[in-house]
């Protein structure tokens, strides 16, 4: 029997930091909409990417490639293989993400480069393709450094700019917060980029890990949360097995 995937809502997205099949189906056809691909701190090379982000578009998954950094050859080949969209980590406030996002557009909005391949169906291209692949491909600068929380508004403004991604992890540390913690104070940060960025109108990202998370993002109007990741999931899987077991012989 040919196999079936339910109806999809890009708004949920689970977190990938390996090129897993198996979790990326099982993502599908539990219903998620889009991946989030962590390249900058998972196991995935030019070859496993190559291979994979056209897989996810195929059975049906927004592709979002967290890039290795805020440098052009990243942002430029995740969008290559057929990213529907980068982000960019590391971003140090408005000025530097208007120099960094730039390599996410085509001349005159941007500075990325023309490849042929994968995203002009292997063929040539005309002005039309460009606006729209400028159109299509969005670029995400994370807010997760204290200069980039300070600036967001400026960053939101910049044409090259689509939303935002918050990292809410490293915006504790960098606000001299410690581990996040998800405290009061942790979500006023968060408050501030939601308001941002609907002041902007433009969308905002979050990873949505806890309860909390979940119903302050659907509140402030995220655009896309990440619900979890496949690590998480794993664990939480085989956790349940070892304590199910651990009841029944006792």
């Amino acid at each position: 029997m040919p196999r079936t995937f339910p109806t999809s809502d890009r708004q949920w997205a689970v977190w990938l930091a390996s090129p897993s099949i198996a979790a990326a189906e099982i993502s599908r056809q539990i219903g998620y909409g889009a991946a989030v691909l962590d390249i900058e701190h998972g196991t995935f090379d030019l070859a496993a990417l190559d291979r994979f982000v056209p897989f996810l578009k195929a059975i049906g998954l927004e592709v979002i490639a967290k890039v290795l950094g805020p440098e052009r050859g990243p942002i430029q080949q995740a969008l290559d293989f057929g990213a529907n969209a980068v982000v960019i980590p590391h971003i140090e406030d408005a000025a530097h993400a208007g120099r960094v996002t730039r390599f996410a557009k085509f001349p005159p909005l941007g500075e990325r480069s023309i490849a042929g391949g994968r995203t002009s169906s292997y063929g040539g291209f005309d002005d039309t393709w460009v606006e729209q692949q400028d159109a299509r491909t969005r670029c995400y600068p994370m807010v997760e450094d204290a200069g980039a929380l300070e600036q967001v508004d400026q960053i939101l403004a910049l044409p090259t700019v689509d939303g935002v991604f918050i990292g809410p992890s490293d915006l504790s540390m960098h606000r001299g917060r410690g581990a996040y913690a998800r405290t009061p104070e942790d979500f006023a940060d968060l408050e501030r980029v939601a308001r941002a960025a609907a002041a902007a109108g433009k969308p905002w990202l979050l990873p949505a890990w806890s309860q909390d998370e979940k119903e302050f993002a659907l509140e402030h109007g995220a655009e896309q949360l990440v619900l979890t990741t496949e690590q998480d999931a794993l664990l939480v899987g085989l956790r349940t097995a070892w304590e199910d077991m651990r009841r029944l012989g006792q």
